[in-house]
């Protein structure tokens, strides 16, 4: 009776060079976005520096990514504090509600969401604009007129996001917290005090720092695949909705894969 190891040699060639095939695409695929990330930090060190537009990708990344924060994470808070609420009076310690929305807000919901969020309106928005700029041949242009598409177009989106990524993940934090408060203090009668004195010692500079790396790298994703799908659709208007679609997906499952990795390297 052959045994598994011996069966599975023994399958069609087909499924071999099928494997094969995919296996290759796939570290192709890396390597392709490797090489993408690689130029966009090299365009970043020739001149000129281009500030203005980088103001402009601030403005659009940051922002105008402000109210979608702040609703977000507002009901974040409340749900967090509802659930730790109900868990923790079973067993006398819903004083310690104020440390649970804390901690949960600073390490994983508040980079998670916070970087989900930026992705689906942002993200999104870059790999439009670049898809449909390769549609009408602008970038094609940039470079028949001598100007760097990766300097122009790709290094200010990644610089913006660096900077708004941290901004934007803190204040859905700080905006999160205080609507835990709120909601705990007016409507679940929580003891203010107590709130704000189990924030302050649970948490430490090591959680701040853990949520601000992870921050930093999801914002780091979101433009460089985000810019990477839009700056390579194809397909006319089709292409550039299946671009835009392919990089949300792609940037929610690396941020979600991402979080466990750095997560269990962290604690």
């Amino acid at each position: 009776m052959e045994s598994p190891a011996q069966a599975l040699f023994l399958l069609p060639r087909q499924f071999w060079g099928r494997l094969g095939r995919q296996v290759l695409d796939a570290l192709g695929a890396c390597g392709r976005r490797a090489l993408f990330l690689r130029d966009a930090c090299v365009a970043l060190t020739r001149p000129p520096l281009r500030l203005r537009l980088m103001v402009e990708q601030l403005y659009q990344i940051g922002n105008r990514s402000l109210w979608l924060m702040a609703l977000t994470s507002v009901f974040t808070g409340m749900v967090l504090t509802l659930q730790g609420y109900d868990v923790l009076v079973r067993f006398g310690s819903e004083e310690l509600v104020g440390s649970l929305v804390a901690l949960s807000l600073i390490r994983e919901l508040g980079p998670v969401l916070a970087a989900l969020m930026l992705t689906a309106r942002a993200g999104s928005a870059m790999a439009a604009t670049l898809g449909n700029m390769r549609m009408s041949e602008q970038i094609d242009a940039m470079r028949a007129m001598a100007v760097d598409p990766m300097q122009y177009l790709v290094a200010p989106r990644l610089v913006a996001a660096l900077v708004a990524g941290p901004l934007l993940t803190t204040a859905f934090i700080l905006a999160g917290i205080a609507a835990g408060y709120v909601f705990g203090v007016g409507v679940l009668g929580l003891e203010g005090s107590t709130f704000i004195a189990n924030v302050r010692s649970s948490v430490d500079f090591s959680d701040v720092q853990s949520g601000m790396i992870k921050a930093l790298v999801f914002a780091t994703i979101m433009a460089w695949i985000a810019t990477f799908r839009g700056f390579h659709a194809r397909g006319g208007a089709e292409g550039v909705g299946l671009a835009t679609m392919a990089a949300v997906v792609e940037v929610a499952v690396l941020i979600l894969v991402g979080d466990y990795i750095m997560t269990a390297l962290m604690f």
